[in-house]
C-alpha cells in the first residue's frame, strides 16, 4: 500500500486556486450580483450622509454669520432626505445579508456535493492509502470555512473597495491637498498588510494541516475504541492526541497574536489619519480656504475611510485561512482516479453516475489471467507473469500464506486495481473494454469483516438491489438462514443495526452481508475469508447457503479454514505471487505437497482444540 503524503503548497497567494472555485459560484451569480449591487448602493449611501451633513452645516453657518433667521425648510428637507436614505440603507443591508447567507449555504452545498461525487468516482486504491480523517476534514470543516469566508468576505470587500473609491473621489474633488495629507498613511498600511498577509498565510495553513490529523485521531479513537481498551492503549492515545492538539494550540495562538497585532496597527494609523485631517483641515479652515461643513466632511471621511481598511484587513486575514482550506478542497476535487475507463467505453456503457444499462452485456463467467503482473506504485511486486483460466460456474479456492497474493488476485478481478502488465479477460474480452460500473454490478463481494450501513436490517439487505421488494429481501435472508434471527430481533426486519452494524454480532452481520450479496444476484462471487470470524454453528448455516448459491456461478474463495473449501472445483495454492499447486482437494492431498502439509497440520490443530488439549 502506498503511504499517504499531503501536498505541500506554496506560501504565496495562489490566484489559480481562487479561479478554480469560480465554477462553483456560477450557479450563484444571481445572488452574487444582488449582494454586490446592494453593498455598492449601501456604500453610496454611506458616502452621501457626510455630504448631507456638510450641506446643512454650511447652510446653518451661513445664516448664523449673516445674522439672518434660519430657514427651517432646509432642516425639513435635510430630515426628509436623512430618513429616506436611512430607510434605503436598511433595505440594502437586508438584501446583502440575505444574499450572503444564501451564497454561504449554497456554496457549502456545492463544494460538499462535488467532493462526495468525486469520492464516488475514485478508485479503491485512493481509500486504501488516504486517511479517513483527511477526507472528513475536507468535506466538513474546510468546506464550511471556505463558503463562510468567501460569501461574507466577497460582500465586505465589495463594500470596502467601493466606499474607499467613493471617498477618495469626493475628497480630491473638494480639496486635493487636504485629501493627500489625510491619506498619507495609506502606503504604510499597504506594506504592513503585505507583511502580515504572508505570515498569516503560512500559520493558518499549518493549523489546517494539524486539524486534519486531529480529525483522523478522533476517527481512529472512536472506531478503534474496543481495540484500544483491550490493549490498554488509552494513556498512549491520550498522550499522542495531547501532542497533536498542543501543536495546533501553539500555532493557533501564534496566528491569533499576529492577527491581533495587525488590527491595532491599522487602528493606530486610522487615528493618525484622522488627526492629520483635523490639524491641517483646521488650519485650512482658519485660513478661510474651506468651510466648517467641509472640515466636518473631511473629519467624517477620514474616519469612514479607515473603517473599510479595517474590514479589508479582517477579510484579508480570513482569506489566509480560506486559501489554506481552498487548496485542500481543490486537492481533493482534482484527484484523478487510478482506474479510469476509456472515452469510447464510457460513450457506449456510461459511467458510475450515468450508466447506460441497456448496453450492458450479461456475464457468462469465464475468467482468464493472461500473463498478469502487478506491483504497487511503491515498487512492491505481488504477481509476476500470472496465468489462470477459470470456466464459468467453477468455484476456485485461493490458498497460501499471508502476503502470497490471494487478496491481490481478488482485488484485480474486482478491478480495484489493474494489472501493470498482461490482461484479465471476462468471457474472452479484456475487462478494460467495459466499464468498472458494469463489472461491479455483476460482482458479489463478501468480506471477512462485513460492513453494514446505519439503518434497518431491511435497508441493509436491500442495498444489494435497491428496487427489490420486501418479499425478495426476506427470501434472500431465508436462503442464508438469517430469517430466523431477524424476525426474533426487537423490530424484525425494521431493527436498527447501529453504526457499522454495532448492535449485531459478527455472525449476524456476516449473514446479512451474504443476503445482500445474494439479492444482487451476481454472476461472480468473491468471498474473502468470509467465515473466519463466525462461530461454528453460524458457519455451518453459511456453508450450506454458499454451497447452494455458488452452483452455476463463478466464484473465488479465500479461506482461512481449509476444511471449508474441500468441495471447491479447483484449489489454487499461491506462494510469492505464483501458482505452485492446483487441483481438487483429493488430487492435492494425493500429491502430498505443500497443500497436503498445510491441510494436515490445520486438521491436527483443529482436532486437538476439540479434544481440549
Amino acid at each position: 500500500m502506498q503511504e499517504f503524503q499531503e501536498h505541500d503548497y506554496s506560501e504565496k497567494l495562489n490566484i489559480n486556486i481562487w479561479k478554480k472555485l469560480v465554477i462553483y459560484m456560477l450557479s450563484l451569480k444571481k445572488q452574487v450580483i444582488i449582494g454586490i449591487v446592494a453593498v455598492i448602493l449601501l456604500a453610496v449611501g454611506d458616502i452621501t450622509f457626510p455630504l448631507l451633513n456638510r450641506w446643512v452645516i454650511d447652510e446653518i453657518t451661513k445664516s448664523v454669520d449673516a445674522g439672518t433667521k434660519l430657514d427651517l425648510n432646509y432642516l425639513k428637507l435635510f430630515v426628509a432626505a436623512f430618513v429616506t436614505l436611512s430607510v434605503f440603507q436598511g433595505m440594502f443591508i437586508y438584501t446583502f445579508i440575505k444574499a450572503a447567507g444564501t451564497i454561504e449555504v449554497e456554496l457549502s452545498y456545492a463544494l460538499r456535493k462535488a467532493a462526495f461525487e468525486k469520492l464516488q468516482s475514485l478508485s479503491f486504491s485512493y481509500f486504501n492509502k488516504t486517511p479517513i480523517g483527511w477526507i472528513m476534514a475536507r468535506v466538513t470543516s474546510d468546506a464550511k470555512r471556505l463558503s463562510e469566508i468567501i460569501s461574507w468576505g466577497l460582500i465586505d470587500m465589495s463594500w470596502g473597495i467601493m466606499i474607499m473609491i467613493g471617498i477618495v473621489i469626493v475628497m480630491f474633488s473638494i480639496n486635493a491637498k487636504l485629501a493627500l495629507i489625510t491619506l498619507a498613511v495609506v502606503p504604510i498600511l499597504v506594506v504592513i498588510s503585505f507583511v502580515f498577509r504572508k505570515l498569516l498565510l503560512k500559520l493558518y495553513r499549518d493549523v489546517r494541516k494539524i486539524n486534519s490529523k486531529i480529525t483522523g485521531s478522533f476517527n481512529e479513537g472512536i472506531t478503534g475504541a474496543k481495540t484500544s481498551k483491550t490493549l490498554v492503549l488509552e494513556d498512549k492515545n491520550l498522550r499522542e492526541f495531547d501532542r497533536i492538539t498542543n501543536s495546533m494550540r501553539t500555532k493557533s495562538i501564534r496566528a491569533a497574536m499576529i492577527s491581533s497585532l495587525f488590527f491595532p496597527l491599522v487602528l493606530m494609523f486610522n487615528f493618525v489619519g484622522t488627526a492629520l485631517a483635523i490639524y491641517y483641515g483646521g488650519l485650512t479652515y482658519l485660513q478661510g480656504a474651506i468651510s466648517i461643513g467641509t472640515l466636518s466632511l473631511f473629519i467624517s471621511y477620514s474616519t469612514q475611510f479607515f473603517d473599510p481598511i479595517l474590514q479589508l484587513a479582517r477579510v484579508l486575514s480570513e482569506l489566509q485561512q480560506a486559501q489554506a482550506s481552498a487548496e485542500r478542497i481543490i486537492s481533493l476535487l482534482e484527484v484523478e482516479p487510478e482506474i479510469v475507463d476509456r472515452e469510447e467505453v464510457i460513450a457506449k456503457y456510461g459511467d458510475y453516475l450515468n450508466p447506460k444499462r441497456a448496453n450492458w452485456e450479461t456475464i457468462n463467467g469465464d475468467i482468464e489471467f493472461d500473463h498478469v503482473s502487478f506491483q504497487y506504485k511503491n515498487g512492491e511486486r505481488v504477481l509476476e507473469d500470472f496465468n489462470l483460466k477459470v470456466k464459468a460456474g467453477e468455484t476456485i479456492a485461493l490458498v497460501g500464506e499471508t502476503g502470497a497474493g490471494k487478496s491481490t488476485i481478488v482485488n484485480l478481478i474486482c478491478r480495484f486495481f489493474e494489472p501493470t502488465a498482461g490482461k484479465i479477460l471476462i468471457d474472452g474480452i479484456d475487462y478494460k473494454d467495459r466499464t468498472v460500473g458494469w463489472l461491479h454490478s455483476n460482482l458479489g463481494y463478501v468480506l471477512q469483516s462485513p460492513h453494514l450501513f446505519s439503518g434497518t436490517i431491511m435497508e441493509n439487505i436491500r442495498y444489494g438491489r435497491l428496487d427489490a421488494t420486501d418479499e425478495e429481501v426476506m427470501e434472500a435472508a431465508k436462503l442464508v438462514d438469517a430469517h430466523e434471527f431477524i424476525i426474533n430481533a426487537e423490530n424484525g426486519y425494521q431493527t436498527e443495526v447501529g453504526e457499522g452494524g454495532g448492535r449485531l454480532s459478527t455472525g449476524q452481520k456476516q449473514l446479512i452481508s451474504f443476503a445482500r450479496a445474494i439479492l444482487a444476484n451476481p454472476a461472480i462471487f468473491l468471498l474473502d475469508e468470509a467465515t473466519s470470524s463466525i462461530d461454528t454453528e453460524t458457519e455451518r448455516k453459511v456453508q450450506t447457503a454458499i454451497h447452494k448459491l455458488l452452483e452455476g456461478r463463478t466464484s473465488f474463495i479465500i479461506a482461512h479454514r481449509l476444511s471449508t473449501i474441500v468441495n471447491s472445483d479447483k484449489i489454487i495454492v499461491i506462494k510469492s505471487g505464483k501458482i505452485i499447486e492446483q487441483g481438487s482437494h483429493s488430487q492435492l492431498i494425493n500429491e502430498k505437497g505443500y497443500y497436503y502439509r498445510l491441510y494436515t497440520n490445520q486438521f491436527i490443530e483443529e482436532q486437538t482444540q476439540k479434544l481440549g488439549f
